[in-house]
């Protein structure tokens, strides 16, 4: 295993040992600007974040909900380019020595290919990828890069992954799986609930790899609850909701670093 992706094993394996869930902050790259970014993702460590997605910008998205397609039409409309998401994982992992993950779909890549994606986001320090919309069967050619290159492969399982699926979901990923605790797309819900208890009981019987859930935990009360049964709590659209409330660039970034802590305190079991 190699440094990158060992970095993120060993910080999940952290904060089991601790007897507690990780905390997993999503930000998009570019927003509001590339420098800004930058900035939040640094805060969301700052604030107590065990891990941080970067989110790649995508004009056509399936997963994101209105509050993440909001921050990523801004930071299209900026001009962001797989470039600065590459500068973001690098500056924000140096600065902190944290793992950073890029979430991304698939078309992009394709585009840019696969090799040059994944060699330079090893270089960059990028501990992995996330792809929800590329099937594990079509998954071979990314795996062979991101093998070589020493990249974790996040997969995304659903309430409604059968068990054979999930386990055929869980060999071929590395890293950790990223569990969407409802079906339909990304926002802050009001709970989070048995579906997502479910499913990662279910995906715990096929790998031995974390279990992190994402999709609707927003609060402290909210995290404390999925981390009662998950390994890890993913939180996107909340902190990006911060961000877009915000009355300029620094709250923006203040912002990010106030909901990492109150998050953090919940995962630890208290809000």
């Amino acid at each position: 295993m190699s440094g990158n992706i060992r970095l993120l094993s060993d910080t999940l394996a952290a904060a089991k040992n601790e007897n507690r869930a990780a905390l997993i902050a999503y930000l998009p790259a570019g927003f509001p600007t590339v420098d800004v970014g930058i900035e939040a993702v640094k805060a969301a460590f700052d604030g107590g974040a065990d891990v941080v997605e970067v989110g790649l910008p995508h004009s056509d998205p399936v997963l994101d909900g209105p509050v993440i397609q909001t921050a990523d039409d801004i930071a299209l409309r900026g001009g962001v380019r797989i470039a600065d998401v590459m500068r973001t994982v690098r500056e924000a992992h140096a600065a902190t020595g944290k793992p950073v993950l890029v979430m991304t779909y698939w078309n992009p890549i394709d585009r840019y290919g696969v090799e040059r994606f994944t060699a330079e986001l090893a270089e960059a320090g990028g501990a992995g990828c996330i792809l929800p919309d590329l099937p594990v069967e079509e998954a071979g050619l990314w795996r062979e890069h991101a093998e070589k290159h020493g990249l974790a492969t996040v997969f995304v399982v659903a309430p409604s992954s059968k068990d054979a699926r999930l386990a055929r979901i869980t060999a071929a990923g590395s890293g950790f799986v990223y569990a969407a605790s409802l079906m339909g797309v990304t926002g802050t819900r009001e709970s989070v609930g048995e579906q997502a208890q479910d499913l990662v009981r279910r995906t715990r019987a096929t790998t031995d790899l974390p279990v992190c859930v994402g999709l609707g935990v927003s609060n402290p009360a909210q995290a404390a609850e999925v981390a009662a049964f998950a390994d890890g709590v993913i939180v996107g659209s909340a902190f990006v909701k911060r961000m877009l409330d915000a009355s300029g660039d620094g709250a923006a970034v203040a912002a990010v670093r106030e909901l990492a802590g109150e998050l953090a305190r919940g995962v630890r079991g208290g809000s």
